[in-house]
């Protein structure tokens, strides 16, 4: 995509600022304009129509039927592989759709082996193909009981809503080209433990794919009971701190110098707060410092697990009477996740907020690499090294810190193409520093946090 060229003055000396500051000499950048064109693209009738004919199935368990063309989870596989096929086929057969089915061994959950088939439509890069973005919702339903395949479980908000943004984020999207790979994904088995997201996390990491990103979006539906909460216009976005796939060397360096709030995925989240807060005016990223809500989870962990880079997407305020329940009246209260409790204005605020972050992250350079901090010699300075980027349009490098008390990255400056830096008379005892690629257009990578270094 065209942007305007930016001028770069580089900067050695690094200044403090109680809030995040961009000097005369820090790389700008305006909104790009495909992007808010994007935005302005995603329609919440489209998300609705999509939410309600996924409702129409009656039921989409993982256990109900897979070969009615009408009712059951094959239904519903089936016409979302129809709906990424129609989309490749508008924008010249630029997605690679296709099913990638697996059966599931008999689990908790799973009384029988079960054949499980996530829907996958890949968006490929054209300058970074092999760096990948995967933006996942979960098409299966349930009642109270995850294992009555039969009962009608129309599960609207959970995860219709997910699933109906994914779609819609493909058909905006696929009309654009990115330099990195954007795959979307509709996964089943997410109510029998994670299943379709634990399969293709393994693959990837099998296969060693590259997903520097990965978003869930489940329960993104702005359930209309919660209309009046003065959370009404933001989503929030889990981030966990400590890695679930940490070693015990990694945590032994991470209790020695800090990092506990500084994981890849919370560069993450505040990577996705900070492209939102320049992009949208009126609805707002809410982070949650936390892997998932009390005593829940979703399609993220399986990647978190397998030291992939993911976040969890969801609607702020939460109604219980309107998930995994049975539909039914009971003394005078309504339960059940039926279309008239999904907002679907607010459904599409959550895909706008997907999609401006996942074109930012794909059109931006990739994340510095083995970014450290030099521990050589004791100093009040503060040296950082990390490897050259090869991204055919890098223009250099920024140093972003904050205090150790701080949540997010207060400071900022450009410093140039270069793969060192001194920060004088500002120790590594007392701030959080990091490191972003910057490329020719301003486009900016989310932050690769320093380990110790020699």
């Amino acid at each position: 995509m065209i942007r305007p060229c930016v001028v770069f003055i580089a900067f050695y000396f690094l200044t403090a600022g109680p809030a995040f500051t961009q000097t005369a000499t820090t790389p700008k950048t305006t909104p790009d304009i495909e992007i808010q064109r994007m935005i302005k693209e995603v329609s919440a009738k489209r998300i609705e129509a999509s939410i309600r004919k996924l409702v129409s199935f009656g039921t989409r368990n993982t256990l109900s039927e897979q070969d009615n063309p009408t009712r059951g989870i094959g239904a519903a596989r089936d016409w979302i592989f129809g709906e990424f096929e129609r989309i490749g086929a508008d924008c010249g057969n630029c997605l690679t759709v296709e099913k990638q089915a697996f059966l599931q061994p008999k689990a908790n959950r799973i009384p029988e082996p079960t054949n499980l088939t996530n829907v996958i439509a890949t968006l490929k890069g054209t300058t970074d193909p092999s760096r990948v973005y995967v933006v996942s919702g979960h098409y299966d339903s349930m009642c109270s009981d995850a294992r009555d395949g039969k009962c009608d479980a129309p599960g609207a908000n959970d995860d219709a809503s997910g699933t109906a943004a994914v779609i819609e984020l493909a058909r905006v999207m696929s009309k654009r080209k990115f330099d990195a790979t954007i795959v979307f994904m509709t996964v089943p088995g997410e109510e029998q433990g994670l299943l379709g997201a634990t399969y293709f996390a393994e693959q990837a990491k099998q296969k060693a794919m590259n997903i520097e990103g990965m978003f869930t979006n489940d329960i993104i539906g702005g359930v209309t009971t919660q209309k009046n909460s003065p959370n009404r216009n933001r989503v929030r976005v889990f981030s966990e701190g400590v890695p679930s796939n940490e070693t015990e060397q990694q945590a032994n360096t991470r209790r020695s110098v800090g990092g506990e709030n500084d994981s890849a995925s919370r560069q993450l989240a505040r990577y996705i707060k900070e492209q939102s807060d320049k992009y949208l005016k009126t609805y707002k990223v809410w982070m949650i410092y936390r892997r998932d809500r009390y005593g829940r989870g979703g399609d993220h962990i399986p990647f978190l697990e397998r030291g992939f880079t993911a976040v969890r997407i969801t609607e702020v305020d939460e109604d219980y009477t309107h998930q995994h329940q049975n539909v039914r009246t009971e003394n005078g209260v309504f339960y059940g996740d039926t279309p008239e409790f999904v907002d679907f204005e607010y459904t599409a605020n959550v895909a706008r907020v997907n999609l401006l972050s996942l074109a930012s992250l794909a059109n931006a350079p990739a994340k510095p690499k083995n970014v450290g901090i030099v521990t050589t010699r004791l100093t009040n300075d503060t040296e950082l090294k990390w490897d050259a980027n090869t991204d055919a349009d890098i223009a250099g490098f920024e140093i972003v810190w904050r205090e150790t008390t701080a949540a997010e990255w207060t400071g900022a400056s450009y410093i140039g193409n270069v793969t060192t830096y001194v920060a004088k008379a500002r120790s590594k005892d007392n701030y959080f520093f990091g490191v972003r690629a910057v490329d020719i257009a301003g486009n900016r990578s989310p932050i690769s946090f320093p380990r110790p270094t020699r």
